[in-house]
């Protein structure tokens, strides 16, 4: 095997094939994406095969670089970025590759997660004065925001915007120029991520631009900067937000009040459960005041709370009234699935089954998730007999995809078994031991030199 792999190095380093050559195509796709040897051995490798590298050869290396490196693997991504050097050092300045192929190859070092090489070929780009695709941007600054870089992504958003190196956005609205779009990639990815005072910042550098840019720009950003604050659980800036918001004329979405009720949610879960249902309550009626009723999700997201900090009776109530319609709203199977859960944690078994047949009475077929996770719950709590009758709902409703509850079933089953052998031995084995004591007993006291004269007869009548 290694004599055939090497005359096939040998003939691939002597060939002089054409790059439209498969055969040869090949082998340099081997070489650079999954090949071994260094960089250097690499780069000898390409210059004796002879091969001119054209746009569509160099996407197609990036491709399979791409689809054979894993995350945190830097080998493949640092051989791709040693080819695509050596691609530009085979071209004149005056002979260049499109933006298409510099794009493709950053995009591909961002999946990688390689900073570093990432950060050589954006260099490079701004070099050339080749200009940045938004998808292209906004890869690269989604994955400087989530290694936690935020200030090297808006550093290098104000140097692409200062250069003018960002494409524009065409649109079915028309054409929205790179720097704005570029200012709402950038404060969508840090809002994203909980860092709304960097995208704040971000906002009032670039004021100008998003008043050239129109109305539908600003209430994106201000929309954004709410939902990077409901991330921080800072509701006294998302109710500034929500205000600018609607002095300005926007009003806040759907999305937006519903970012609000969780992040109200989450604060009162954690330092005043009592306040969950007044407050929610009160943001529900400013909803449906702004003309913005809440939907089966907020419920859930209300519903969710309440079953964090075991409010049972709240959760049942809250249910019953969308089951009733006086909420606005009809209850979905993950309204359903929350409150069983908490009937099952809460020992109610009963009326847990009961709330899942009523559910399907109502005509909710939820999925085998559903039933898979209330029979786990239900193993978990030791409750086979019920988790069995969700078992048997599931087949009923469902038809397929049981394989996993049934093996977990099955799992418990057996384990149970094994645990009731276990106690019988270990009861068999404890009748057995005073059986012996008694019978070892009664040897030692019918023993000739242990017995006096006239008292054998007595220890039998004893025995």
């Amino acid at each position: 095997m290694q004599r055939l792999l090497t005359s096939r190095w040998h003939r691939f380093l002597s060939s002089s094939t054409p790059p439209g050559d498969t055969n040869l195509r090949q082998m340099v796709l081997h070489i650079v994406a999954s090949g071994v040897g260094s960089l250097d051995d690499m780069v000898a490798a390409l210059d004796r095969s002879g091969i001119v590298p054209t746009p569509a050869f160099i996407n197609e290396v990036i491709d399979a670089c791409s689809s054979q490196s894993g995350v945190g693997n830097s080998t493949s991504s640092r051989r791709l970025l040693r080819f695509f050097s050596w691609c530009q050092q085979r071209h004149g300045p005056q002979e260049r590759y499109g933006d298409d192929v510099v794009n493709r190859a950053i995009r591909a070092f961002a999946k990688m997660k390689d900073l570093t090489a990432m950060g050589i070929a954006i260099c490079d780009l701004q070099k050339e004065g080749q200009s940045v695709a938004l998808e292209t941007f906004a890869l690269v600054t989604d994955t400087l925001v989530r290694a936690g870089e935020e200030e090297k992504a808006v550093r290098l958003f104000g140097s692409l915007e200062r250069a003018r190196l960002l494409q524009d956005h065409h649109g079915n609205d028309g054409v929205v120029g790179g720097a704005c779009s570029g200012i709402l990639i950038v404060v969508h990815a840090l809002c994203a991520r909980g860092n709304p005072g960097m995208a704040r910042g971000v906002v009032w550098r670039h004021r100008r631009d998003l008043l050239l840019a129109g109305g539908e720009a600003t209430r994106i950003v201000y929309q954004s900067l709410l939902h990077g604050w409901c991330i921080r659980g800072n509701a006294r800036e998302v109710r500034r937000v929500m205000d600018q918001m609607k002095s300005l004329g926007f009003c806040p979405s759907l999305s937006s009040y519903n970012d609000l009720l969780l992040c109200i949610c989450n604060r009162n879960v954690k330092f005043d459960p009592s306040a969950l249902i007044p407050e929610a309550t009160n943001l529900m009626t400013e909803m449906r005041t702004a003309g913005v009723p809440p939907t089966t999700v907020s419920f859930n997201i209300l519903l969710s709370s309440l079953s964090r900090v075991r409010r049972i009776k709240e959760a049942y109530r809250v249910l019953y009234l969308m089951r009733q319609g006086e909420a606005g709203c009809l209850p979905d199977w993950a309204s359903y699935h929350i409150v069983v859960r908490l009937m099952y944690l809460a020992g109610r078994f009963v009326r847990g089954n009961r709330l899942v047949d009523e559910m399907l009475e109502a005509g909710l077929l939820p999925n085998v998730h559903f039933y898979q996770s209330l029979v786990e719950l239900l193993c978990a709590l030791d409750r086979v007999d019920h988790a069995l009758q969700m078992f048997e709902r599931m087949k009923k409703y469902c038809g397929q995809g049981n394989g996993p509850t049934y093996d977990l079933l099955m799992a418990k089953i057996s384990r149970r078994r094994r645990q009731r052998c276990s106690d019988q031995w270990c009861l068999k084995e404890v009748k057995s031991c005073r059986t012996t004591k008694n019978i070892t007993e009664m040897d030692q006291r019918l023993e000739p030199e242990k017995v006096k004269a006239g008292e054998g007869l007595h220890n039998l009548m004893n025995l």
